[in-house]
């Protein structure tokens, strides 16, 4: 026992040391700074999604209690909103979740003035959700135009690109704008009509996109996944020009599709796998400008039941998009996207690694002499010391994104559900945080070796980045993502003005809302 104890001794010293020489320090610190910048992206994008909130708060002390709509009140007057372009909202489904249903009646009772329908596509009326959202339709029937359409089983690229292509052959001969979006984000009522208005403002925009707020219930999977949205949420907190698209929320010209414009029909339906990678890579081939306006945050309820199997294999999702490609730029793209992730993600868990042998050193030094005289000489605790102020300054700063993107949510739609920054464990985000940058390698690994995924009872192989060959396999039940606690919205008369619709709603609110966390 006491040789196994020396043994354990001299080698903990000897991993003491080594995390002391010039090469691991230069990795400690490294990883300190991979922290301090993400801390420092999070905070800029906190500033960018404040203003925004600013904004709304001093339109609505000015009296513009519509501030959740429109910057200008006079935009709400009939006149107005009856020359407002039709706008076909799109909306791929796959199975039957906690929270899809409360997500659909935010989606379909937006407050947007113009022509507006929303076409629900599915693969076969024998998918769950199909039941669900034709008896919504149903209960809504006088309030919008609505239809659920059949898209039948994909052959030549992914089921949610093929339900999204049918979708666009089946829209309003008149629609001028088409909006794509997935089922598991809450919409706000002036979403459309924000995203519109930017298309209408500025005819340069190629897609216009936003990204999703997570809202962790609970599991350690569910704040995997928190993690893992919260540093590309920078790219998408700009206030407008960005490189990245979320498909979950995708506004384009519908005339684009009708044309085939740069191809895109095309090379969505041969062998397409990801919508906004494709649509992504070729907005940058063109030189075409994608947009994210700052009120593009949509809250995300995660499952109550998402389990660690469902977050991996979600991760592993993710992962596999940069194994799909449609041109040599885009497949060099992702391969630099591949390298640069996997060494940033190792490069961030490393210093945590050795951080757990110094504090293991200065804790066992009083028992060892061999240890002692290793922790004397070494620089360890003064690494931790900094390595924990690092992440303390990166937990605050996603700590203040998330509560500014929460308020933001809340006044976006001040008649819906209300979400609060008590509900985070922040000591499961810091778990989710090393745990999703350990794991995110291994992921991005074997989705390039085996270049296959199973996603939503469908199993898709990759040739060249593109799709071959499709196998249905068991279907589940619920969304992988899929959330819970239903609610509704209204919706105003047609024919009538929207401003008077809105201000008898706001007479009967019982009490002023309040956006403070």
């Amino acid at each position: 026992m006491a040789a196994m104890e020396a043994a354990a001794d001299a080698m903990l010293a000897a991993a003491s040391r080594a995390f002391c020489s010039s090469v691991a320090v230069y990795f400690q610190i490294q990883g300190c700074c991979i922290a301090l910048l993400l801390a420092l992206g999070w905070a800029v994008a906190s500033f960018v999604r404040k203003k925004e909130v600013r904004k709304m708060r001093r339109k609505m002390a000015n009296g513009h209690s519509f501030a959740f709509l429109c910057d200008d009140v006079d935009e709400l007057e009939h006149s107005v909103q009856e020359k407002l372009p039709r706008v076909s909202v799109i909306m791929p489904l796959k199975g039957l979740g906690e929270h899809n249903l409360q997500n659909w009646r935010t989606q379909i009772t937006s407050l947007y003035g113009g022509p507006l329908e929303f076409l629900f596509v599915l693969e076969s009326k024998d998918d769950p959700a199909y039941q669900a959202v034709t008896r919504l339709i149903v209960e809504y029937k006088d309030k919008l135009e609505a239809k659920v359409v059949i898209a039948g089983f994909s052959t030549t690229c992914s089921q949610k690109i093929h339900n999204q292509l049918i979708g666009v052959e089946k829209m309003h001969k008149d629609t001028k704008y088409v909006l794509f979006l997935d089922d598991d984000v809450r919409l706000h009522p002036g979403t459309v009509g924000a995203l519109t208005k930017e298309m209408e403002k500025n005819p340069e925009i190629f897609i216009q996109t936003g990204y999703p707020l997570d809202l962790p219930s609970g599991s350690l999977g569910s704040y995997c996944i928190y993690e893992y949205h919260m540093p590309c949420s920078m790219g998408f907190a700009t206030g407008g020009q960005t490189f990245f698209l979320w498909g979950g929320c995708m506004m384009m010209h519908a005339d684009d599709f009708r044309q085939d414009l740069y191809g895109l029909v095309t090379g969505l339906k041969n062998g397409g796998y990801s919508d906004d990678m494709t649509l992504a890579a070729i907005a940058g081939q063109h030189k075409r400008l994608i947009w994210s306006p700052p009120v593009a945050v949509f809250p995300h309820p995660l499952a109550s039941d998402l389990s660690f199997s469902r977050y991996w294999n979600y991760l592993r999702k993710q992962t596999f998009v940069l194994e799909s490609y449609v041109s040599k730029v885009n497949w060099i793209m992702n391969r630099a996207l591949f390298g640069v992730h996997c060494y940033l993600s190792w490069g961030f868990v490393c210093p945590y690694v050795m951080a757990l042998v110094h504090i293991a050193t200065t804790l066992r030094a009083p028992y060892s002499g061999i240890v002692k005289e290793a922790a004397e000489s070494s620089c360890g605790l003064k690494l931790v010391s900094f390595l924990l102020i690092c992440t303390l300054t990166e937990l605050v700063s996603m700590w203040n994104l998330t509560r500014v993107e929460i308020q933001l949510c809340n006044m976006l739609s001040p008649e819906g559900q209300q979400d609060s920054l008590r509900s985070y464990n922040w000591g499961l985000v810091f778990v989710a945080v090393l745990v999703d940058n350990f794991l995110y390698p291994m992921s991005a690994f074997r989705s390039h070796f085996s270049q296959s995924i199973n996603w939503s009872g469908i199993r898709y192989y990759l040739k060249d980045g593109k799709v071959f060959k499709i196998e249905r396999e068991n279907s589940s039940k619920y969304t992988d993502l899929g959330g819970k606690h239903l609610y509704g919205k209204k919706t105003h008369p047609s024919g009538k003005s929207l401003l008077s619709y809105l201000s008898i709603s706001l007479a009967q609110w019982h009490q002023p809302k309040k956006y403070d966390i």
